[in-house]
């Protein structure tokens, strides 16, 4: 009955625009007219479909031209993927097949500074996202973007990429096992996340103040925080007065600006 019920949000032509896509499986152009077919069920304002690999930064697949990514993507991919929520669920095992980024963010993630810069800048209100496990390291995610004036989603939208997700599925995953080694050109990321986040501000911090201190770059709030750990809101107020003192730092931009920085000198111990 359930699969039934799906397929009547599934129009005759997003039938024959599921052909047409399938004919594109093997030529370079299959994420261009996939985001044409997405379109027709789901309106967005930008759109990134991205692979994550352990041990490895991101990967743009689409756009793909260099001249597409503004300096926000380019920050995102080579740094701040680390606080993104749609980043952790999926490292987490944890990430719907088709969901809002606002149902797996952190409580108070529209405080952080990366909130403020990576979506202030994009002017984005809703994230839609596609997730799609092609083996068991590597993960694809389409984000589907929408700015203030579009609004949120609308619920037959999600209905319709929700019915169609399962052939969505099936080709991507078809898409990838034929064209992946054009895309494979690896850039070693950070190393393991908990480590990134462990070893910033090693030395000045209590590993107390470092769990608190990670737990605060992705969004959560001194209540969520006192819930997680298992002690007081008020004990979490006094290690983050305690960490801007031993940092210090007055705002969550000026530590966002310390953690970013500490990721590139682990990319130049690296190098």
């Amino acid at each position: 009955m359930a699969n039934r019920a799906n397929t009547e949000f599934i129009s005759p032509e997003t039938f024959k625009e599921l052909a047409i896509l399938v004919q594109h499986l093997r030529v370079p152009s299959f994420p261009s007219v996939l985001e044409n077919f997405l379109s027709g069920l789901c309106h967005f304002d930008t759109i990134i479909m991205v692979t994550y690999k352990k041990s490895f930064k991101p990967i743009i697949i689409h756009p793909k031209s260099r001249s597409e990514h503004s300096p926000t993507l380019n920050m995102y991919i080579n740094q701040a993927y680390i606080l993104d929520p749609l980043f952790n669920s999926i490292q987490q095992g944890t990430t719907p097949n088709v969901s809002r980024l606002a149902d797996m963010a952190p409580d108070s993630f529209e405080e952080t500074e990366y909130y403020q810069t990576c979506y202030r800048n994009f002017d984005l209100v809703d994230e839609i996202n596609l997730t799609v496990i092609l083996d068991e390291s590597t993960t694809c995610a389409i984000s589907l973007g929408r700015k203030r004036i579009m609004g949120p989603i609308k619920r037959g939208e999600m209905l319709k990429l929700k019915a169609v997700f399962p052939l969505l599925e099936a080709l991507i995953k078809q898409f990838w096992l034929a064209q992946s080694r054009d895309y494979l050109e690896y850039v070693p990321s950070h190393g393991p996340i908990k480590y990134a986040l462990k070893t910033f501000a090693c030395g000045v911090l209590t590993q107390r103040e470092q769990e608190i201190l990670a737990l605060i770059l992705r969004g959560h709030s001194s209540k969520a925080i006192a819930d997680l750990l298992g002690i007081s809101a008020g004990t979490v107020k006094v290690h983050r007065k305690n960490i801007h003192a031993r940092l210090d730092t007055s705002t969550q931009s000026e530590i966002f600006t310390l953690f970013l920085n500490h990721l590139d000198e682990m990319d130049r111990d690296r190098s």
